[in-house]
């Protein structure tokens, strides 16, 4: 039976989980599908794409380090980044785990279209802020933001906008929709069979109850 594969905007301070004992924002606040898990996280403080699947092989795929599947993110930071900490974002940053694949960075020139943040960020007075576009091929644990700390432009912002072929496009925090078929066809490559199915379920679903 072809999958279910779901693209969800996760919103800030909500949990990659769907359950929590600590009475916690997660995942069931948004996304009324029984049976399905992310595919991969994205961190409490983190906003963005979030793919979610009930096809484990698939998942371990689009996972897996080895097949170095881009993830692009916009990424606001603190000051201005100069020439030489942009080429060592690119070149690898060497972290406590060892040294990061090479990256696609880029300074944007203006800030990208999102959705304000219900948290404001924290900054200070008379400081600066850029955003970056940061392309990964592998994904440890908090590596945008220790990567940018490491050149000395903390990380104040970061919202995740693709996943391989498949991109954040007009959903807003909370919102999730099925993949269309073009979005399948690309999947299809990486799993080797038909990737998503059709479903009793809307296209596109907001759960107007969490604001």
């Amino acid at each position: 039976m072809p999958a279910r594969l779901i693209a969800l905007f996760k919103p800030f301070d909500v949990l990659c989980q769907f359950t929590d004992a600590e009475g916690r924002a997660t995942l069931a606040a948004f996304v009324p599908i029984p049976g399905i898990y992310p595919v991969g996280r994205l961190d409490r403080d983190s906003e963005g794409l979030l793919l979610l699947t009930d096809d484990g092989p698939l998942a371990h795929r689009l996972t897996d380090p080895r097949y170095e599947h881009p993830r692009t993110y916009f990424v606001q930071v603190e000051r201005l980044p100069n020439d030489v900490a942009l080429n060592q974002l690119r070149e690898g940053i060497n972290l406590r785990d060892g040294l990061t694949r090479p990256a696609e960075v880029e300074l944007l020139a203006s800030p990208p279209d999102l959705p304000e943040r219900p948290v404001p960020i924290r900054f200070r007075k008379n400081v600066p802020t850029a955003w970056l576009r940061i392309t990964l091929r592998e994904g440890r644990n908090r590596q945008v933001r220790r990567m940018t700390a490491a050149v000395g432009y903390p990380t104040l912002r970061l919202v995740r906008v693709a996943i391989g072929p498949i991109r954040l496009g007009g959903l807003s925090p909370g919102q999730w929709r099925e993949l269309d078929p073009s979005e399948c066809e690309a999947l299809e490559v990486i799993r080797g069979r038909p990737a998503c199915s059709r479903s009793q379920y809307p296209r596109h679903h907001r759960n107007l109850g969490s604001r």
